[in-house]
Order: C-alpha cells, then structure tokens, then sequence
C-alpha cells in the first residue's frame, strides 16, 4: 500500500514523479499527489481518487522544480480527500510517508499546546510539525530529522524535502520500505525498484532504522545510532520497460492469461532436464533435517500455503502448521527443534507476514520465504529463499502469483520429500512429469474463457455466492470466494464441502449459486453427494471439474466446466484459474474497479 518516490534530477521534477507513481499504481491508493521545489518556494498538487486526475491538474498547472516528492495514498488516519493527500507541507518542509505513525495523537497533542494548527485529519502531519519545530529551534535539517525519529514510534518510510535546501532530500525507514536509486548526477528515491526502473537500475536499500542524506552526487545512510553506515548499491534485476496490458482490457485478464508462461518459467527454473527431476536451488536449510514446518501467510498466499499443507503432508510425510500471518506472534506457539517457518508473500513486504518473520527468527527458528519480488526485505532478511518467476503482477486481485507460489510450492514438497527419503523415484518422476505438464493444461483451461464469462453474465446480480471443495480443492475454494469478494464486491463464502450439512446449507435456494471444485479425485464421491444435497434443496450448482465429473452430473446442474483430466497434485494449479476468471468476469460486468478495486492495496505494509 501507498507508494513514495522522490527526485534530485537535472530536468523538471513533475514528470518524472508521475511517472514513478503510475508504476505504483498496482500498490493501491485512494489519493495522490507531488511536491516540488522552485525559488525556495514548495508547490504541491494533490487530489482524491486516481492518479488520471492528478495528472490532469498538473497538465493544466506544472509545478516547477528539479527536486521532488510524490505519493500515492491509501487511507489510514483521515478520509481519501485532497485535504489528507500527501504530499503534507507547510512554508518549511513537505513530507510524504507510508505506514503508521502509532503515537500521533500523543504528538498532536503535545504540538497543538505549542501553538501548532493542523490542517488534516492524518498522522503523518505531526512529522511536518516536528520537524518545523525542530528548524524553528536553529537545528538543521539533518538535525531536525535526527530529532523527529526520536520521537515517533510505529512503521513508517519517509521522504522529506526542505523549502531552502534544493539539493537535499531525506530518506528513513522503520518497518516499510525504501530504496534509493544512483544515477549520473541525480539520484532519486522509491519505495521500491519498481517505480525506479526507469530512472537508475543501482538501487540501495535501507535497512530498518535507517536514515539517509541524499544529494545530487550521492548518499550518505546512518543506522538507528546515528552512525555512518555502509549499504550495498546494486543492480537491480528490474528493466524500466513500459508494464503494458496489451492487447487485454485490464491487467488482471492479461496477467490470468500470461499464466502458462510464467508457470513454466517457474517450473523450469527447478528442474533439471539432464536427470529428469526437481532440483532446488542451494539452500542454507537441510531439507532432510526438518521435522516441522511452519506455514505463514496473509490472504491469497495463504491459501497457497494451505494447498502446500496437503502436498507436505502426503508426500513429504511432514507435519504442518498453517497460521494467518496476523495470529502467527500473538498465538505465541513453541518452537520445537527442527522446525523450519515457510513464509509466503507475492511483495515480500507484508506487513504481518514480514513481522512474523523477524518473530520467529528471534525464536531461533530457520526462516525459508517464498517471494516474487527480488531483494525485497523477506528476500533479504531470511536464511533461504525461493523466488517464483510471475513478473511484476499489477493487478490488486493475485493470480499469476498465486500460481506460481503453488507451482513453486509443488516442487519444495517433492524435494523434501526426496530429501525425507519417503517419495521413490517412480513416484518423483510421474509428479514432476505431472508438473511439468501443467504450462500446457493450463493454456487449454483459458480457452473456456468465453464459456466463463457467459457464466459470469448469468450471476452477476446475485447477492450471495457459495463456494464449496474437498481436500486442496477447498483450499481453491476460498481463493475463489476471494476474489469474487474482492473485485466485484458479491458477498461470497467458501465452505469445505462437508461442512456444508453443519449449517451452511440453510441458505440454500435457487437465488444463491453454489460453485463446486470437484475433480475427479478419491474425494469426487464425497463431493458429488454434496452437490446432490444442494440439487435437492433447489440450489444452483456450477461445477467445475473433469469431463468425467461433469458427465456424471448432466443434465442436474445449472453449468459445468469440464477441465483437463489431471493427476491431484497439479489439480489446484489448473483449478484455480476458471475461479480468477469467474471473478474477473463478473466484476467487469458489473463495472467495479477490476485492477484496483475499492479500499484494497496490493502490498499491506502496515499492520
């Protein structure tokens, strides 16, 4: 959530500082604006809602400067209004911020007895006031900032511009994240690489505590003593070619498309073609030395993990915990010996996921994440790391990253699995061979997108959508309910199909569709005697299974799709791209904001 980038530049400011944002866009935000500096004077423009109004205020009204800082929103503290947009400026100083400031109130305070007007409803005003109490008090700007951290408490990345100092931008950091970007005479700052790409490709991260002097030749970092510290610049993997939706009409139907692709790129970064098996890449964790693991996620990914939960079990005869990332700390669980935490996050910069982390490594436990953004903090704060190879997924509402997370995940159960000595070789080559199938099902899955979406049109009005599946097809299910949650704004449940009996088939009418993921597994009868249960009740049921499972039902449900006949392993991978496109679907019929739907951001960066 909410996107920071800055510029100490040669050419004028403003558009280059769109420009970064609109490559934050995917984050989501409900406001946004820019500040620059000209004659010693700040000029902002900001405004509520999406950045296309923002850049038409600024096409009509170019704020001049070299040096600036622009941001895009999502409300925390205060309503999505222009009033509460950032940048947050007075005469001395502007500000832009992403996190929490967790005692502002104490500050606000404090500050008003001191004289102080505040003209917003945010937390993020207290830092402009502190650090303009601070330059009123003859401290300079370094000074000034040194002060202001001493004083806040909670997450936050900064970026702060002050009104007589052209040449200088400050950077911090504490809980979220910010890089600076190297180039020839300018530099620039971001809140990650992404907005970066097309600026500098030699990226610095700061560490947690850190803050930074950055001028036009440089930057010097200190860490939370205050002392000169010593950051890395590299080159970042990331290009700053244009992200594009191409010839599709929102990123989220392109990137459910790109998902043959990505999912054999991912496939075959793990296995070698030499000896026909899944090879990991080195790993600073003995596979074979696990006698637990621990699943942690938010959201979509944690229904990765819960899919993973199952692979682990059967066939690496591994026990596992499964936690929401945001109960992992306060359920304050022992940590056994030889329990490794698996950490799942598409940014890795989850807010909770990232803090449960740090939690269980201060347990002494050997953290393995599993991200798609390279030299994110979970990338670099973990003892192992596995990287699926989505690409930068833009649309709020995962899927490609989904996909990858489980294709990823299907190949560290098998080489555990190998490593626990309890999958045979016979049965490694016919999972793997499973897998590397999958590319290819996939692409003939996504040719019943016209059929879905003539699904999607029949039940775009409904209030209620149920969702029901067995095994790691329930797991497909909640995904399911997700995102039609998330994009089109329908109430939607996911039931595990036998729970339906235990109350959830009370609702049961002919208004409320029931969706079944049902392949033709060793769980299929269990699943069809449910499916008949809602049939009897006059239920509607879409059914999603192999042409095997939707002959049998012929005839006695509203709709079916009939997908590729697929061994279990790899069903919850093809399964999952007919719910991505119902929801899609759906929520383009009802006109909702598919690729950023309302109150939602692609990164959680704050708890």
């Amino acid at each position: 959530m909410c996107g920071i980038i800055g510029v100490l530049g040669q050419a004028q400011a403003a558009p280059l500082l769109l420009d970064g944002l609109k490559r934050l866009e995917y984050r989501g935000y409900d406001s946004a604006g820019i500040a620059t500096l000209h004659d010693g004077a700040i000029e902002r423009r900001r405004t509520e809602g999406k950045l296309e109004r923002l850049v038409d205020i600024i096409d009509s009204d170019m704020p001049e400067g070299t040096s600036g800082i622009g941001h895009t929103r999502w409300a925390t503290h205060g309503m999505p209004t222009t009033d509460n947009a950032h940048p947050h400026a007075n005469a001395k100083v502007a500000v832009v911020h992403n996190g929490i400031i967790e005692n502002f109130q104490e500050l606000r305070d404090e500050l008003r007895a001191c004289g102080h007007v505040f003209e917003t409803e945010t937390d993020t005003e207290v830092v402009v006031h502190l650090l303009s109490q601070a330059l009123d008090d003859g401290q300079t700007p370094q000074q000034a900032t040194q002060t202001m951290l001493g004083r806040v408490e909670g997450a936050f990345a900064l970026g702060i511009l002050f009104a007589d100092q052209p040449d200088l931008l400050i950077a911090a950091r504490l809980g979220s994240p910010l890089a600076i970007g190297y180039g020839d005479g300018e530099m620039f700052l971001g809140s990650d690489a992404m907005a970066l790409a097309p600026l500098t490709r030699q990226i610095c991260y700061l560490e947690e505590g850190d803050w930074a002097e950055i001028t036009r030749s440089g930057a010097v970092v200190y860490d939370k003593t205050g002392q000169v510290a010593a950051r890395d610049v590299r080159e970042t993997a990331l290009t700053g070619a244009a992200i594009g939706k191409g010839n599709h009409r929102h990123f989220m139907h392109k990137e459910i498309h790109e998902q043959p692709t990505v999912i054999g790129d991912t496939l075959h970064s793990f296995f070698n073609p030499l000896e026909r098996r899944i090879v990991l890449p080195e790993l600073a964790i003995d596979l074979a030395a696990i006698n637990r693991l621990s699943i942690v996620a938010c959201g979509t990914s944690y229904y990765a993990g819960l899919v993973a939960r199952y692979w682990f079990e059967r066939f690496a005869k591994l026990p596992v915990d499964l936690d929401i990332a945001s109960e992992y700390r306060y359920r304050d669980a022992p940590q056994t010996p030889g329990t490794v935490g698996l950490f799942i996050s598409q940014s890795g910069e989850t807010a909770d996921t990232l803090a449960a982390l740090r939690h269980a490594k201060d347990q002494g436990q050997q953290t393995l994440s599993l991200v798609n953004v390279p030299e994110s903090t979970m990338d670099r704060e973990s003892s192992a790391v596995l990287r699926t190879l989505a690409g930068p997924e833009i649309g709020v509402a995962s899927t490609k990253a989904f996909t990858t997370q489980l294709a990823t995940l299907a190949c560290l159960a098998i080489a555990c699995g190998r490593a626990r000595g309890v999958v045979s070789t016979k049965d490694e080559d016919r999972l793997s061979n499973a897998l590397l199938e999958v590319p290819a099902l996939a692409a003939e899955v996504l040719n019943h997108d016209e059929r879905i979406r003539e699904i999607g049109d029949a039940i775009q009005h409904v209030r209620d959508v149920l969702y029901i599946g067995r095994g790691t097809s329930y797991a497909i299910a909640l995904e399911g309910a997700l995102k039609l949650k998330e994009i089109s704004y329908i109430h939607a449940e996911a039931y595990a199909a036998g729970e339906l009996k235990h109350g959830p088939i009370a609702l049961i009418d002919d208004g409320v569709p029931v969706i079944v993921i049902a392949p033709s597994d060793a769980l299929f009868d269990k699943t069809a005697s449910n499916i008949e249960e809602v049939a009897a009740r006059g239920g509607r049921v879409i059914l999603m299974s192999d042409e095997k499972g939707a002959a049998r039902f012929d005839g006695r449900v509203s709709e079916s799709i009939a997908l590729p006949a697929v061994d279990p392993l790899v069903a919850p991978i093809l399964y999952a791209l007919p719910v991505q496109l119902l929801a899609y679907h759906v929520a383009v019929f009802k006109g909702t904001d598919v690729d950023q739907p309302r109150n939602l951001a692609k990164s959680v960066t704050v708890e």
